[in-house]
């Protein structure tokens, strides 16, 4: 019997049905392929190759060293020096091996603590504690001067890493620290701030502006010679040229010492400025902070407190009465008044002189020579309350002079709508007001400037690293009053020095003019139990170069300004006008008459 044979389709695990399935899962994986090399290559491949360059590129910033702050002649007040942090690489230093003639003579960490003890000044047990672990980095060492790092470098130590930094210095220690200032912060943290004075002040220009590089690097890190780079050049920081004179503000510094001394003061402020320019040439504060050291002073006496300490400036702010009394043409010098020791206003308020010496009979001049309280309530009688007001703001009152400090206190004149029935006579000899001993030296410098206020700076201006320098912009010169009524006010207060409160002011060889003050002055609770004894004087009278502003608080040996303060005025002017080279003065002027009969 024949048999019939069929034909049988292969199974899947059939060799011909396997060759076909494999056949088309590859066919099917070259055509993913195939579309995501278009899709890569065609229409996304700007964006990838971003992408990639992105993850290739790496910024690094580089940073510029704080600028220098230098006085008027160029003596570094402050600089940055080049330090460096020490770290170590725990994982790294665990292999240190070192070999001698073949033989290992030191390794790991016990061995690298004890080469670098010495070198760093550190205890060896302490160092070899720091050295061991994982960590890839933790400092062991910081602020150490290059030649330190030097001899580190030059063990060879597996792991043993710098960190290059900076500190800042005051070669000079106290020596004009409250107008300098301080930096804040540590070399690991975000770079050190200015946190007082011309530091924290000029922040921006002393730093620069820091700049950057760009580059690409390959799969081992690095960079890549064709391969992207950009860079942003550094701006270098500016040099902060300030006005002081070191030598002068060392003088003063000395002399205020030795004043506390010798009056059992609590402190003393003391302001030398150019009548001429504007210029501050000393700005002294008693007690000043060493910027090296700033928590060693107490922190409300790191300031300048020649700017953010006010005070009543008592006589010495009568000039400005009578300023606006000649400026107004309601008196000259030679005017006459009847001064009693005590007077009383038409509004029943009854104000004495310092001393019952009785009734006297004394020219506008003689008033501010005697010093006498009753007599400068009668001239300023004669002003309405608003021109008052006026002359007090104009000569500086109430308003900041931009000196270039920071917390600089604008002083206290309230509006004259808001004096009540005593007040409006009090602000004519300097109660009722308060101001700093700055604003208190440019009253004086307005006058000895001829009647034209100056706006005084502590900054002349920014040396740039191309050499070039950029002077301080200032306000525009304002009069005041005019020159004759400066000329007028000189004599007067010239006066002052050889007839009045202020004998122990003069200076052989040198006409000196100026103003003797007493106040009251506020206590640590705010309450007026102090005591501020001041003198502000010009010299030299007949051709003013300086004006010199001392104000001593809560004196011991005596209350009064000609007593106290005039004495260092003295000296101060004496060794200012030297260092200056300011010749002598000429023949003496012929005084006003400060009595009449």
């Amino acid at each position: 019997m024949a048999t019939t044979q069929r034909s049988v389709a292969p199974t899947v695990g059939h060799p011909v049905k396997r060759q076909r399935i494999l056949a088309m899962a590859l066919l099917a994986l070259m055509v993913v392929f195939a579309g995501r090399l278009v899709l890569v290559q065609g229409v996304n491949a700007a964006e990838l190759s971003q992408v990639a360059l992105a993850q290739r590129l790496v910024t690094s910033e580089v940073d510029t060293q704080r600028a220098d702050i230098v006085d008027r002649n160029g003596v570094v007040l402050a600089t940055s020096v080049k330090r460096y942090n020490v770290g170590v690489n725990q994982k790294l230093l665990a292999e240190f091996t070192r070999t001698e003639n073949g033989q290992i003579v030191a390794e790991g960490p016990l061995d690298a603590a004890k080469i670098l003890a010495p070198i760093l000044g550190l205890k060896e047990s302490e160092l070899a504690a720091d050295m061991m672990g994982d960590s890839t980095f933790k400092y062991i060492a910081k602020d150490i001067t290059p030649e330190t790092w030097a001899l580190v470098s030059d063990e060879n130590i597996y792991g043993i890493e710098p960190e290059p930094t900076s500190e800042r210095v005051y070669p000079n220690g106290d020596i004009a620290g409250n107008v300098v200032g301080f930096v804040a912060g540590s070399s690991d943290s975000v770079g050190e701030k200015g946190a007082a004075g011309t530091e924290l002040l000029y922040e921006d220009e002393l730093l620069g502006k820091p700049g950057s590089i760009t580059y690409e690097k390959g799969g081992g890190g690095t960079i890549i010679p064709t391969g992207e780079f950009e860079e942003t050049p550094a701006v270098p920081g500016s040099t902060v040229v300030l006005t002081i004179d070191r030598d002068i503000q060392w003088q003063v510094q000395k002399i205020v010492a030795e004043a506390l001394e010798t009056t059992g003061s609590e402190r003393a402020m003391v302001t030398v400025e150019d009548v001429q320019t504007g210029e501050i040439l000393a700005l002294v504060d008693s007690d000043s902070v060493d910027p090296n050291d700033p928590g060693a002073t107490d922190a409300n006496a790191r300031a300048a407190r020649t700017v953010s300490t006010v005070f009543e400036p008592g006589s010495t702010g009568k000039v400005i009465t009578m300023a606006a009394a000649l400026e107004e043409g309601v008196a000259t010098p030679t005017s006459e008044f009847t001064a009693p020791y005590q007077y009383t206003t038409s509004n029943n308020q009854t104000f004495k002189d310092s001393h019952d010496l009785g009734t006297q009979k004394l020219t506008l001049a003689g008033v501010l020579v005697q010093s006498s309280n009753t007599g400068t309530v009668q001239v300023g009688e004669k002003l309405s309350e608003e021109t008052r007001y006026d002359y007090l703001s104009a000569f500086g009152f109430g308003t900041p002079t931009n000196v270039g400090l920071p917390d600089e206190s604008g002083g206290i004149l309230h509006p004259w709508q808001d004096w009540d029935g005593r007040t409006k006579y009090a602000v004519l000899y300097g109660q009722g007001v308060s101001v700093t001993a700055l604003q208190t030296a440019q009253v004086y410098q307005t006058v000895a400037n001829g009647g034209v206020r100056l706006q005084p700076t502590i900054v002349k201006g920014l040396q740039h690293a191309d050499g070039s320098f950029t002077p301080r912009e200032l306000d525009e010169p304002t009069r005041v009053i005019s020159e004759k009524t400066s000329d007028e006010l000189m004599l007067m207060l010239e006066d002052v020095t050889e007839e009045g409160t202020g004998g122990l002011a003069q200076i052989e060889g040198y006409r000196v003019a100026g103003k003797t003050g007493t106040a009251q002055a506020a206590d640590d609770n705010g309450q007026l139990t102090k005591i501020i004894a001041s003198f502000v004087g010009m010299a030299p009278a007949d051709d003013p170069r300086i004006v010199v502003s001392v104000i001593m608080y809560e004196p011991k040996t005596s209350i009064w300004g000609g007593t106290v303060a005039a004495p260092v005025f003295k000296d101060v002017a004496t060794f200012a006008l030297q260092a200056l080279r300011v010749p002598p003065s000429g023949e003496s002027a012929e005084l006003y008459p400060t009595t009449w009969e």
